[in-house]
């Protein structure tokens, strides 16, 4: 598979009316202090029939490049929120007007939010949190720095010589099954609360599958399930079916929204795909991708033997040193990179591993440099330039790691049509089973058109 775009003409889809023909609508259910989810989430369409709608984050830095101070400010507050809820107190109000002008885009106002989440981090809590892959890697790690709590976030990939611990299922997911690797088997037996962490929670259905199977293995008193938007319908059962297994529920989010669909959705997306995909875009030339350098964060001083994710686990001294190396870490990619002030600098996750290169480009916009965060994904959506759909751009290539469930395509979203070069450096971050001729002939040379420079940053 070759890598190729997907875009549309704004000509093509004024005339469509993408969000306005799905007529799915986005109702603020939250209270006082709260975000707005009309604000936290856009509208695209999936490529998946278990589910035609895509709410896309634009706070989580997957789908749509961000500034990573916003990202990392939007996980710290809700592990504040995880906090309250902990300590039995009220949930502290969220600072709305600066979190919604930052989404906006104001840059000033992402750092000030950022501050104020730091702040808001509390003391240390016995309690383990799991991030769901792929969307919640970063959020999970967030919230468990928060807290002061060792963290795993859940992986597709199996890793030789780590036993599998346990797994669930994702029922609506594009890829569907999770594994849960740590390295240390007392992270899901220790009796003590579980955090959960992922994006959005829409029908509970991950959760409780998740709660259910580690309650088998383990049963424990009291879950917590925090998430940037609780989009649950009035009627969902999902406390009282883990109160069924013997357990406490609390939920715990940003945002709260109740998500108004028609009865004919899947007629309507099915009608809006097929008008899309009638008028393809312009697909990206075949062309050789040039060398493009590498730089080890090895030698950069990273301080092992911090793991580069919570694939494995990952507890507070681990966050401990990684926050104290990255001021010189971030500095020293920054000139091993070439990195110019003021040049627009996207930093790309790939997939699961979103952790590090959000706290890399976050510290790189604390010095300034003009730096927005996103991720691949596995997630196939529709792509196209209308002025209120969420993913107006996206590219697709081939699957670089050597994944366990087979090749496949893996998408990019939102980094601008070929020939556009609407960066001026795409820092490309892998970890070094990922770095593979395939990353070159994929991933690489779909985003050569797209930027003036290029550099994979490989973690250990």
């Amino acid at each position: 598979m070759t890598a190729a775009a997907h875009t549309r003409s704004p000509s093509v889809v004024e005339s469509i009316g993408v969000v306005e023909r799905l007529g799915v609508v986005i109702h603020d259910v939250g209270g006082p202090g709260d975000a707005d989810p009309r604000v936290l989430l856009g509208l695209a369409l999936r490529r998946n029939p278990r589910r035609a709608q895509l709410l896309v984050s634009q706070v989580l830095g997957k789908h749509v490049p961000t500034d990573p101070r916003l990202v990392r400010a939007a996980g710290l507050l809700l592990g504040a929120r995880v906090t309250d809820v902990l300590d039995g107190r009220a949930l502290r109000p969220l600072p709305v007007d600066a979190l919604h002008s930052a989404v906006a885009g104001d840059r000033d106002a992402a750092s000030a939010v950022h501050a104020d989440a730091v702040d808001s981090s509390g003391t240390a809590h016995d309690v383990a949190v799991l991030g769901f892959a792929e969307t919640a890697t970063a959020l999970g790690h967030c919230v468990a720095e928060a807290l002061g709590a060792d963290y795993l976030h859940s992986t597709r990939r199996p890793v030789d010589g780590v036993a599998t611990a346990g797994g669930f299922t994702e029922e609506h997911s594009h890829a569907t099954d999770h594994l849960l690797l740590p390295t240390d088997p007392a992270f899901l037996t220790a009796l003590r609360p579980l955090v959960l962490v992922d994006d959005e929670l829409s029908t509970g259905r991950t959760a409780f599958n998740t709660i259910a199977a580690l309650h088998r293995a383990a049963p424990r008193d009291r879950y917590v399930l925090a998430a940037l938007v609780d989009s649950r319908p009035p009627d969902s059962r999902l406390v009282d079916d883990v109160a069924a297994l013997g357990a406490r529920l609390d939920v715990v989010s940003l945002a709260r929204a109740r998500i108004e669909l028609p009865a004919d959705l899947t007629g309507r997306a099915d009608a809006v795909r097929a008008a899309i995909d009638a008028r393809p875009g312009p697909a990206d030339p075949a062309h050789p991708c040039p060398d493009v350098p590498r730089v080890l964060l090895t030698d950069l001083g990273w301080p092992n033997p911090t793991p580069a994710g919570g694939r494995h686990g990952f507890g507070p001294a681990d966050h401990e040193r990684l926050a104290g190396a990255l001021p010189g870490l971030a500095a020293a990619l920054a000139g091993a990179a070439g990195l110019r002030p003021g040049a627009r600098t996207l930093v790309l996750g790939t997939e699961e591993l979103m952790a590090v290169p959000l706290r890399l480009a976050q510290e790189l916009a604390d010095v300034g440099h003009d730096v927005v965060f996103s991720t691949t994904t596995r997630s196939p959506a529709v792509v196209t330039d209308d002025p209120g759909y969420a993913l107006t751009s996206g590219i697709t290539f081939p699957a670089h790691d050597d994944p366990a469930d087979g090749p496949g395509p893996r998408y990019a979203y939102n980094v601008g049509a070929h020939g556009r070069a609407c960066w001026d450096h795409v820092l490309v971050v892998v970890d070094p089973p990922a770095d593979t001729p395939a990353l070159d002939a994929g991933l690489l040379a779909a985003l050569a058109g797209r930027t003036h420079a290029l550099t994979v940053v490989v973690t250990p």
